[in-house]
C-alpha cells in the first residue's frame, strides 16, 4: 500500500470517528434511555373523579374547555379518559368537524367507553387503547390533548411526555388539571408539574386555579427542538427549588 492511500485511510478512519451517530427513531429508543422520576407515582383506584352531575353542576368541563380554546372543528385527545366525562363534552364541543379520540390504559375501562360511544352515536369519537409510557398518537394531529386528574399516576413522565409531543400541531397545547397536593395523595404540586414539562421542552402559556375542577389547569406548548433522552434531567425539587418553579410558573409571560 502506499504511503498515501495509507494516509487515505487514516483521513477516512478520524472522519468517522468524528462524525456523530445518526440520532435513533423513536422506535427505537428505550425505555432505559430516559430518567426515573424521582418522585411517588400514584396507583389507578378508580375511571372516575367525581360523578358526572357533581362536576356538571359545577361546570367543570365548560369552564375548562373555554379556557383551553377548545373549539368546532378542532381534534383533541383525551388521555386518560376513564368513563368519558371529557370525552363526551369534548365531542359535543368540536362538533361534527371535529375529531376526539379517547385513550385508556385499562383494557375494560377502554372496552365500556367504546361501549358509552356507541350507544350515544357519537360518530366524531374514536376510542382506543394506549401504554402507560407511551399514548401512540398520530404525529402531527391534535390541536389540544388533555390530562385530567392523572398526571400522578404516570410512572414514566419523561417518556411519556417525550413520546407524546410529536403528536402536537403547531400552537396546539397539553391541557394539563390535577390537584395541588402531593402525588402519593394523588394530585401533582404545579412546581412538580412545571419542572418534569420543562425538563421535555415544554413551556408554560398559563396556570389558573381551577375549584370548580377540584384544583388547577395549566396549558403548555411545546418549544424548540425536542431533547434527547439522554439531556433530560430529572427534576429533584428541594423546598426552595419548589418555591422558585412555584414563583416562574405564576409568571409565565416573564420567561
Amino acid at each position: 500500500m502506499t504511503l498515501r492511500a495509507l494516509a487515505g485511510l487514516v483521513l477516512a478512519a478520524a472522519l468517522a470517528a468524528c462524525t456523530p451517530a445518526a440520532p435513533k427513531s423513536d422506535a427505537e429508543v428505550e425505555s432505559s434511555d430516559f430518567p426515573a422520576a424521582h418522585r411517588p407515582v400514584a396507583p389507578i383506584v378508580s375511571n372516575r373523579y367525581s360523578t358526572e352531575e357533581a362536576r356538571d353542576r359545577l361546570r367543570e368541563a365548560d369552564n375548562v374547555m373555554t379556557r383551553s380554546g377548545v373549539a368546532r372543528g378542532m381534534t383533541v385527545a383525551d388521555i386518560g379518559a376513564g368513563e368519558g366525562y371529557y370525552t363526551i363534552r369534548l365531542a359535543a364541543r368540536v362538533g361534527e368537524d371535529g375529531r376526539v379520540l379517547a385513550e385508556d390504559i385499562v383494557p375494560e375501562v377502554r372496552d365500556a367507553l367504546a361501549e358509552r360511544v356507541n350507544r350515544e352515536s357519537l360518530d366524531n369519537v374514536s376510542v382506543r387503547l394506549g401504554e402507560p409510557a407511551d399514548p401512540k398518537l398520530p404525529e402531527s394531529s391534535f390541536d389540544r390533548i388533555f390530562l385530567v386528574h392523572m398526571y400522578h399516576e404516570i410512572g414514566a413522565p419523561y417518556e411519556f411526555l417525550w413520546r407524546m409531543r410529536p403528536a402536537l400541531r403547531p400552537g396546539g397545547r397539553v391541557v394539563v388539571v390535577d390537584s395541588d397536593r402531593p402525588t402519593t395523595d394523588h394530585g401533582t404540586p404545579p412546581a412538580l408539574l412545571d419542572c418534569e414539562m420543562r425538563a421535555v421542552g415544554y413551556s408554560l402559556v398559563q396556570q389558573m386555579m381551577m375549584p370548580q375542577a377540584g384544583g388547577y389547569l395549566a396549558l403548555y406548548e411545546a418549544k424548540g427542538p425536542r431533547p434527547e433522552p439522554s439531556a433530560i434531567k430529572a427534576c429533584v425539587l428541594t423546598p426552595a427549588a419548589a418555591t422558585a418553579a412555584q414563583q416562574k410558573s405564576a409568571n409565565p409571560h416573564d420567561q
